[in-house]
C-alpha cells in the first residue's frame, strides 16, 4: 500500500498517548538543566553524529546517480558539522533541544537539500542480493529443527545476526567495509545470554501456548536483517496462522529498507505459486510506514498502517533505531516486543550493558 496524506497516531499505543509515550528512549536533559547550555548527554550524542560525518560523505561522494557528488559531498559534511556546532553553542537552535530524532532528521535535511536522495542504494542492492541468494538455505536450516522452542530461538538469533549490518553506525561501516559480514558467522557470535534486557524464555513460553491473530513488524536495514532475519520469523509465523504486516519506511534512510524496496524483494523470493519456500503468502501485506528516518515517532504514522495495524494482537519493532533508541519503552494496547542489537557505546552505557549485547524485551498485554 502507498503511503498519501497526512500522518496519524499509531492506534495500538497506550492512551492518552500524550501522557503514556515519549518517543525517544534516553532523555538528553532534564527540566532543572539551563536551556542555553549543552547536557554532558547531549555533546555525547552530538558528537556520535559528528563522528559518522566521514562515513556518509564517502557514501555520497561515490554515489553515481548524483552529478558533482564529491562537491555535494563535501557541502552536506560541512553544513551538518555546522549545525551541529550551532546546537553545541545553544542547544535550543535548529528546532532543538536536541535528541536522536532531530539529529537524524536534520542529517537527512541536509543529505537532501544538496542533492543527495540515496546514498546507500548501490550498498543496499548488493546486500540484498547476497541476502536473496542465502534465503532458502537460511530457511531450511530453521525447518530443520523439529524442537518448536529451539527453532524459534534459532529465529530470534537470525534476526540479531542480521541486525548487525547497519551502516549508521561508524564503527560497524567500518568493519563491513573491511570484510562485508557472514550472517551464519553472525548467528554463533552474539554476546553469550543473559542479554542486557533478556525476555526471550517468557516469549518462547507464551508462543507455545497462543497464536497471535495479527502480528505487525517495524523492519529495519536491508540486506541480511530484513531477508535472513526477519522474513524467516515472519514466515514462521504466517505457518503459524498469523497475519503478518511488514511496516518499512516510506523514503530512504541510511541503509534501512523501504517500501518499494521491500515489495520487490518480496516478490523475488515467492516461487511461481507465491509462496515463501512452501509457506502460503496471501496473508503476508507489506504495508508504507511513512516514515523517512532510521528512528520512528508513533505518534506520526501513514494512514494506511493506522488501518491495517487497529486489530493486531503483536507489535514487533525492530533494530536499535526503532527498538531501542526510540519506543524502548512504548506501551501498547496489545503485546508488544522489541528486539535490536546495541550497536553505540552511549546506548549500552545507558542500558548498563556491552556493545554488540542485545536486546529482547517482550510485554505481555495481559499481564
Amino acid at each position: 500500500m502507498e503511503s498519501s496524506g497526512e500522518l496519524v497516531p499509531f492506534p495500538l499505543l497506550t492512551t492518552p498517548i500524550e501522557s503514556n509515550y515519549r518517543a525517544c528512549t534516553i532523555p538528553y536533559r532534564f527540566p532543572s538543566d539551563n536551556p542555553k547550555k549543552p547536557t554532558p548527554t547531549e555533546l555525547s550524542w552530538i558528537n556520535l553524529f559528528m563522528n559518522s560525518i566521514p562515513s556518509f560523505r564517502k557514501r555520497a561522494e561515490s554515489d553515481d546517480t548524483v552529478p558533482d557528488a564529491p562537491m555535494r559531498a563535501e557541502k552536506f559534511a560541512q553544513r551538518y558539522a555546522a549545525i551541529l556546532e550551532d546546537i553545541k553553542k545553544d542547544p535550543e537552535s535548529h528546532g532543538g533541544p536536541p535528541d536522536c530524532i532531530l539529529l537524524c532528521r536534520l542529517r537527512e535535511q541536509v543529505l537532501r537539500e544538496v542533492g543527495f536522495r540515496d546514498i546507500f542504494k548501490k550498498v543496499k542492492d548488493e546486500e540484498n542480493a547476497k541476502a536473496i541468494s542465502l534465503f532458502k538455505e537460511v530457511v531450511c536450516l530453521n525447518d530443520a529443527i523439529e524442537d518448536e522452542a529451539k527453532r524459534v530461538e534459532n529465529l530470534i538469533r537470525g534476526i540479531f545476526a542480521g541486525n548487525i549490518f547497519d551502516l549508521g553506525s561508524a564503527k560497524l561501516a567500518e568493519l563491513f567495509s573491511e570484510d562485508g559480514m557472514s550472517f551464519l558467522a553472525s548467528c554463533q557470535n552474539l554476546v553469550p545470554r543473559p542479554w542486557v534486557i533478556d525476555d526471550l524464555d517468557i516469549f518462547i513460553t507464551k508462543w507455545s501456548k497462543k497464536t497471535w491473530k495479527k502480528a505487525v513488524i517495524f523492519v529495519d536495514n536491508s540486506g541480511a536483517d530484513v531477508i535472513l532475519g526477519i522474513l524467516p520469523f515472519a514466515r514462521e509465523l504466517l505457518r503459524h496462522g498469523a497475519q503478518v504486516v511488514l511496516a518499512a519506511n516510506d523514503l530512504p534512510s541510511i541503509n534501512d529498507v523501504t517500501y518499494p524496496e521491500l515489495v520487490e524483494i518480496i516478490s523475488k523470493l515467492k516461487d511461481e505459486h507465491g509462496k515463501l519456500i512452501g509457506v502460503d503468502t496471501s496473508n503476508l501485506l507489506v504495508a508504507n510506514s511513512g516514515n523517512d528516518l532510521p528512528v520512528i515517532d508513533l505518534t506520526m504514522v501513514s494512514q494506511e498502517l493506522a488501518y491495517l495495524a487497529s486489530d493486531a494482537d503483536l507489535i514487533i519493532l525492530e533494530g536499535m533505531g526503532r527498538g531501542i533508541e526510540t519506543n524502548l519503552y512504548a506501551q501498547f494496547k496489545c503485546d508488544s516486543l522489541k528486539i535490536g542489537m546495541v550497536k553505540h557505546p552511549e546506548v549500552a552505557q545507558f542500558l548498563g550493558g556491552r556493545l554488540y549485547d542485545c536486546v529482547f524485551k517482550f510485554n505481555d498485554a495481559s499481564s
